[in-house]
């Protein structure tokens, strides 16, 4: 787990799952708290991974060049969405 512990959350279980989570704890070994947590990460990981920006946010970012083509880009993007407009017209 990463990060510092935050104010405690209420979470109501019916008693069949509060039953397996009991039972999970004592064959794991570990604390009810710690498989909670584990399984709002898993639940968490798999809603968000799927997400483009949350799975290229290790690699996305801005690179700091000199510019050359690429500070052109911006004004033909501009210019095509120009032609757009006027071909809509």
């Amino acid at each position: 787990m990463v990060g510092e512990l935050t104010q405690p959350r209420s979470v109501r279980l019916d008693e069949a799952l509060e039953s397996r989570l009991e039972q999970a704890a004592r064959l794991s070994g570990e604390p009810v708290s710690n498989i909670i947590r584990q399984a709002i990460e898993e639940r968490c990981e798999a809603i968000l991974g799927q997400r483009l920006a949350h799975r290229l946010r290790d690699v996305a970012g801005t690179v700091r060049s000199k510019g050359g083509r690429a500070r052109r880009t911006g004004k033909a993007f501009l210019d095509d969405l120009e032609k757009g407009r006027r071909g809509r017209r």
